[in-house]
């Protein structure tokens, strides 16, 4: 829903996805057995300060106090464990699986949102990993049958989970909450789809999108339910070693998202084989658009000029009213990903100028219509 402080944001905000890269200072503090809650404080409020001076118009904690931006919520909920070998791009590793009932029964990131909310004063914005994301990678049948006779049992306990925790967040004070889902895409992906070899085996399954697309989305819908905040769902194409998992526009999902009770939906169209801005052509009518507009997984700075006209691009078949701009992806979902911070502050920055030149831009050809109509 639409706040009052979401109100007072600019037209064409700026917003980073969520995560930003961790100097190995940072990584150490993580790394540390027992950590301690307050180990990380300052290298957060760097954080925070860093998005600020970058220009954003919407900040989040940079997701330092996070390994990984779906193992801290896995960790701290309880039920989980690194049992599962898998290969992925080649190399040999363990995951998670569910094999115990998730017993946490207070939400677990409520004191990181209340610090983010007390050192800032601009906008503020907490990523949740999604129901249908964590059901897809994270439910086995051979470890998970004991605690969750099948995946949609799973689906339908983290839904009542997050739920609990994305209202928790709002009692805190965020005021966007955003909702992680790069499964969503695998339904964009033909050889997922068509079961062609893939370099993820987690992801070699049955893909049916008219079965399971509305399951993922009834989920979303309930965490979504009710909150007093804006929310958003995040769809990226997964970032590694600055590869994607997956490729594909977003076609074939676009649609599907008419019954989908969120506010705005944050998609990437800057890096290759993501999103095509034609695909905005169906984005749904009561949908704002998160438009990615820099690659995160690229070394090379983009323009602004290049940024900016990606912006337009966007603009110009849905408007400038509905879009915000944003990185692709964050640029650092697993703390050990490769960007450094100072790569990201400077895309930040260009990020910030490019929503500028298309405010103004914007507001000249405004300008320009008013007088017309008078003469």
């Amino acid at each position: 829903m639409k706040t009052a402080r979401i109100a007072q944001l600019p037209a064409v905000y700026t917003h980073g996805i969520g995560s930003l890269p961790r100097p190995q200072m940072v990584r150490d503090l993580l790394a540390r057995p027992g950590r301690d809650p307050h180990a990380l404080d300052d290298c957060v409020r760097f954080a925070i300060r860093l998005q600020e001076q970058a220009g954003l118009d919407v900040i989040s904690d940079g997701e330092w106090r996070r390994t990984q931006y779906i193992r801290e919520f896995l960790t701290r909920v309880g039920g989980f464990e690194r049992c599962r070998k898998f290969t992925h791009q080649g190399e040999t590793k363990l995951t998670e699986v569910v094999v115990r009932r998730m017993s946490k029964n207070e939400p677990v990131f409520t004191n990181d949102a209340r610090f983010l909310v007390k050192h800032t004063e601009r906008v503020t914005k907490f990523a949740l990993p999604s129901p249908f994301l964590i059901a897809v990678r994270y439910w086995h049948e051979d470890y998970s049958k004991d605690a969750y006779p099948t995946l949609p049992h799973f689906l339908d306990h983290l839904a009542e989970v997050l739920a609990r925790e994305a209202h928790a967040l709002v009692e805190a004070g965020i005021d966007i909450v955003q909702l992680d889902d790069p499964a969503l895409t695998y339904f964009c992906d033909p050889r997922l789809t068509s079961g062609a070899e893939i370099h993820d085996e987690r992801l070699r399954r049955t893909w049916d999108i008219d079965k399971q697309f509305p399951e993922a989305l009834a989920a979303i819908n309930r965490v979504a339910d009710g909150l007093r905040a804006e929310v958003h769902l995040h769809c990226c194409h997964s970032v590694y070693k600055r590869r994607s998992d997956v490729a594909g526009d977003y076609k074939p999902i676009l649609p599907r998202l008419a019954d989908a009770k969120i506010d705005r939906v944050n998609l990437e169209f800057a890096y290759p084989h993501t999103g095509d801005v034609s695909d905005l052509k169906l984005l749904p009518a009561h949908l704002s658009l998160g438009m990615g507009v820099i690659d995160v997984r690229g070394e090379r700075l983009q323009s602004v000029d290049e940024i900016a006209a990606l912006a337009a691009a966007g603009a110009g078949l849905v408007g400038a009213d509905r879009i915000a701009l944003n990185p692709d992806c964050g640029f650092a979902p697993d703390a050990g990903e490769p960007p450094t911070i100072d790569e990201a502050y400077e895309k930040l920055a260009r990020l910030t100028q490019a929503a500028m030149r298309l405010r103004t831009a914007t507001a000249q050809i405004t300008t320009t219509n008013r007088a017309s109509s008078l003469q």
